[in-house]
Order: C-alpha cells, then sequence, then structure tokens
C-alpha cells in the first residue's frame, strides 16, 4: 500500500511542523533550519517535476558535499523518483557508462565539474535530456519554482540507486527502497544514541553509503544537524569540531590516521565529540588505542552498499574488542554460514561455530530490492530474501563479529573499492600490455594499493609512468596501479584462470 508516511522525504516536513527553527543543514554556502530545508526540497521537487522528472525516474547527481545534493535526494524521493549519486572522482568514460545504465530523466552537476560532466555526456550513448548546474541554475530554478506536493510511495518503492562495481568490472547498480533508508536510520539511531542535540560533521563523500546512508539522512531522520564540508583537510575537522561542537564524525582508516597526526598538532577543543567512527576497511588496533589516549572513542562499523550498516562496535567496547567490527544491528538478521553449504538452497545452510570463518549473509528490512536491470547478478546475491555479502569472518564467544577476508577480488584504498577486472580491462587496451593481472598490497597511507603484472608484447619495454598516465585517462586515479612489475608469464590453473595469490612470490 503506498502513503506519503512510507516516503522518507516526510521526515523533513515532520521536523518543520514540529521545530522548524531547529538546525538542520550546514555547508560553505548557507545555514538551513528545518522549516528553511523543507521549503527548498518541495521547490526542488518542483524543479525536478518541471524538468520532466516523474515516479520510477532517475535523477543523476554528480555533485560534491553540498546542500543541494541533499536537497535533490529528498526532492526525487518527495517526487518518487530515484536519486543517482555519482562518484565524482571517477573518468569521463566511466561516467558515461553510468548514464548509459541507469537513463537519467535530469543530472544535476557541480559547477567545477562541468567539464567532466560534459565528457561523459559526449561519450555517452544517450545523454540526460536535462541538466542543471549547482549552485547557479539550481539557485534561480528554486527562486522561481513553484512547490510539488509529497507522492505515496510503498515501502520497497525504489529511493536511491547507488551504483557498486562487480568482480567483472561491470558497475551494478543498488536499488535502494524507502524501507532501506528507514530501517537503516533506526539502526544508527540506536548504535549512535543519535538525537535532535547531534551536530554531525560529513567529509566522506555523500556520493557514498557511508556519507549519505550511514552519517547523513540518519541524522536527519533523529532531528539533528549535518555539517558539511567539501573535502578532507585534516586540520579543518578540528577546527569545525572545535567552533561547531560537533559530537561525531565519521571517516574510513586512512582519514583517521591523518586526523591523528593533526590532533596533536591543532590542539583542538574536542569535548564536545561523544565518539569517532570508521568504517570502508580494518583500521588498525595500534590507532584505536591513541585516539583511546587522547580521550577519543574511535568506534567501528561494517557494511555494504546494498545493506548499509551490518554491525557496530559500541563505544565501551571501542578498546576491548578492538578489531572487532561489533554485534549485528538489531533490525537485520546476520549469519556466518559455512561456504561449503552455500551451493544448496538457504534452508539447508550450515551456521559457523563460533571462532569458524564462513561467509556472513544477512536479511531483513536493511536489504537492498536488487540491482538494476540485472536479474541474474540479483538472484546469486538474494537467495529467498538472504543477502550473500561476499564477505568472510567469525563470530567470537560473546557474538561479536570479526572481518577475516573477502571472497571476491576488490580490495579497498582510502576507503574506495577497487576491482581488478575493471582496472585489467582498461589496461588490456593498451598497445605494450599483452596479458596483466591487478591484485591489492599493502600500503602504510592507504590501506591498499594497486600492484599490476604485466606480461608485455613482443618488442615492448616496462614504462610505469607511461602506464600510470594511460591509467589516469580512463580510471579514477585511485584505481590506477601504484606500481607495474613485467612477469614472463600469468600462473594459471589447468582451466585458464589466474592464480593471483601466486603473484609476487
Amino acid at each position: 500500500m503506498r502513503s506519503t508516511d512510507h516516503n522518507v522525504a516526510s521526515w523533513l516536513g515532520r521536523h518543520a511542523r514540529e521545530r522548524g527553527a531547529a538546525p538542520a543543514l550546514r555547508d560553505a554556502e548557507r545555514v538551513l533550519d528545518y522549516a528553511a530545508l523543507e521549503e527548498r526540497v518541495a521547490r526542488a521537487a518542483g524543479v525536478l517535476a518541471a524538468a520532466g522528472v516523474a515516479r520510477g525516474e532517475r535523477v543523476a547527481l554528480l555533485l560534491g558535499n553540498r546542500s543541494a545534493t541533499l536537497e535533490a535526494v529528498f526532492a526525487a524521493a518527495r517526487l518518487g523518483a530515484i536519486a543517482v549519486p555519482l562518484n565524482t572522482r571517477l573518468a569521463p568514460p566511466e561516467l558515461a557508462e553510468l548514464l548509459d545504465d541507469c537513463r537519467p530523466a535530469a543530472l544535476l552537476v557541480e559547477d567545477s565539474l562541468r567539464a567532466l560532466a560534459d565528457a561523459a555526456c559526449a561519450a555517452a550513448r544517450r545523454a540526460p535530456p536535462a541538466r542543471l548546474a549547482v549552485p547557479g541554475a539550481w539557485e534561480a530554478a528554486l527562486a522561481a519554482a513553484t512547490k510539488a506536493g509529497l507522492v505515496p510511495v510503498s515501502p520497497e518503492d525504489p529511493m536511491i540507486l547507488m551504483y557498486t562495481s562487480g568482480t567483472t568490472g561491470t558497475p551494478k547498480g543498488a536499488l535502494l527502497p524507502h524501507r532501506k533508508t528507514l530501517y537503516n536510520a533506526m539502526n544508527a539511531g540506536i548504535f549512535f544514541g543519535l538525537g535532535a542535540a547531534d551536530r554531525v560533521l560529513v567529509v566522506v563523500p555523500l556520493f557514498h553509503s557511508f556519507g549519505l546512508s550511514i552519517l547523513a539522512l540518519p541524522t536527519l531522520w533523529a532531528g539533528g544537524e549535518v555539517v558539511l564540508q567539501p573535502r578532507f583537510e585534516p586540520a579543518e575537522v578540528w577546527r569545525a569540531v572545535a567552533s561547531l561542537r560537533i559530537t561525531f564524525l565519521g571517516g574510513v582508516p586512512t582519514m583517521f590516521t591523518a586526523l591523528l597526526d593533526a590532533l596533536d598538532r591543532e590542539r583542538a577543543d574536542v569535548s564536545s565529540l561523544r565518539f569517532l567512527f570508521t568504517a570502508g576497511a580494518a583500521i588498525p588496533v595500534e590507532v584505536i588505542r591513541a585516539f583511546a589516549a587522547r580521550g577519543l572513542a574511535l568506534k567501528q562499523g561494517f557494511g555494504q552498499t546494498e545493506t548499509s550498516i551490518l554491525c557496530c562496535l559500541d563505544a565501551a567496547d571501542a578498546v576491548r574488542k578492538a578489531g572487532s567490527v561489533g554485534r549485528p544491528v538489531r533490525h537485520a538478521e546476520l549469519r556466518i554460514v559455512s561456504r561449503e553449504s552455500l551451493a544448496r538452497p538457504p534452508a539447508e545452510w550450515e551456521d559457523c561455530a563460533a571462532f569458524e570463518n564462513g561467509e556472513i549473509v544477512v536479511r531483513g528490512p536493511i536489504t537492498m530490492t536488487g540491482y538494476w536491470e540485472r536479474p541474474e547478478a540479483t538472484a546469486e546475491t538474494l537467495r529467498e530474501g538472504w543477502l550473500r555479502t561476499g564477505d568472510l569472518g567469525h563470530f567470537d564467544a560473546e557474538g561479536f563479529v570479526t572481518l577475516s577476508g573477502r571472497s571476491k577480488e576488490l580490495f579497498i584504498s582510502g576507503g574506495e573499492n577497487v576491482y581488478p577486472r575493471q582496472v585489467e580491462a582498461a589496461y588490456e587496451q593498451h598497445p605494450a600490455v599483452r596479458e596483466i593481472a591487478v591484485v591489492g598490497v599493502p600500503d602504510a597511507q592507504w590501506g591498499e594499493v594497486g600492484r599490476a603484472y604485466v606480461v608485455l608484447a613482443p618488442g615492448a619495454v616496462l614504462d610505469p609512468e607511461a602506464l600510470a598516465r594511460f591509467g589516469r585517462e580512463r580510471l579514477a586515479a585511485f584505481k590506477v596501479p601504484k606500481s607495474f612489475v613485467a612477469v614472463p608469464a600469468l600462473p594459471r590453473t589447468a582451466s585458464g584462470k589466474v592464480q593471483k595469490h601466486r603473484l609476487g612470490v
């Protein structure tokens, strides 16, 4: 049954009626209370409707951390449309592929990213029919717009389409319904103890699930204030914490290593912070302990785009259970099952004993509905309501989860997922490359970086700088391997698959 009560955009209207003067959203340009944010979102929905956006249509967002990003997400939801946050770090060919896949009715573009958007649209088979520059044209359109009403939706209606690459290198769009956004916000509210007094600093990108679904949206659900910073500058983070009395902030592990160094230099007042939160990759235990020594609890969480938060480590256990990602969230059912049993129907899956590694699976209201127009990928990941995460881990005797690896080939560099097959496919176009295999290797700064093992074409010589330039023209910078190694051949199985575990041995 469709109802306006199921529409996530109704959160803002409720806050505007009950406490309209309370602070809601702050960026480098403006400070909005809930009444002003509701007004701007209603006008933004009118702008999108006038541009041809209707129920089920996609609205692509090539935007940084600014108020317009969240306004557009809620405005699309208000119309029953689907917001599509796009990674601003991607190269034009990569963005063109996503535009062709989701076929948005409208594209909102940051003024500073117009050259990137122009190149992507030129490379796409079908450019979005409506494009709005932010803030210029966006602000003018808002001022002249007629407010659009709240459209009834069902809990299963999609609200966000967020891309997460697959092991084949082909991007997949996870369809995240209104139901998932609500229950994820409720889970975050429980684990973070969210309330109207919270002021949350968001420096991780809103085009990722971490910034949007784990930090920003739950804070607005709870009636707190979201403070957006356009880019990560450690000293600026601590200055904002001190001047704005931030109550918590989130970041990937590499950010907290930099923040730790800056904290000692800045000597900022951090007394307003209730805790810090990290996710996206494993964080060294010594970093958790270093923050604890400075009076700050650094909590760790675990999740993925298809589910958002799955586990979270409470502040009380942050040091005692350092290395764990915590207990499962309340509004979901999480199991760890033996990988051998996954070939059978879910009713026959076998749960692992404590400290026994297996694959993490989850079901409940926090899961996606499937992948956009990819029924085979959906069927592979969703099994009779259970979502296979592809992540490996184990429970301890107290029910805390510790990750032990990933069954997929992806590695995480600076909080960004890198899928080797996509990188390999780009380099297979280089005339000097006959074969290539990319793996993640440890890195002190980024956690992991790519290393490419290259079988050169006859007569070619290895030129790492030229290969890096080639990659930067076709891939986001974080996907370009940091090192290249020439090898005479790639180790393979009898069936021809590359044995990546043997590379570098």
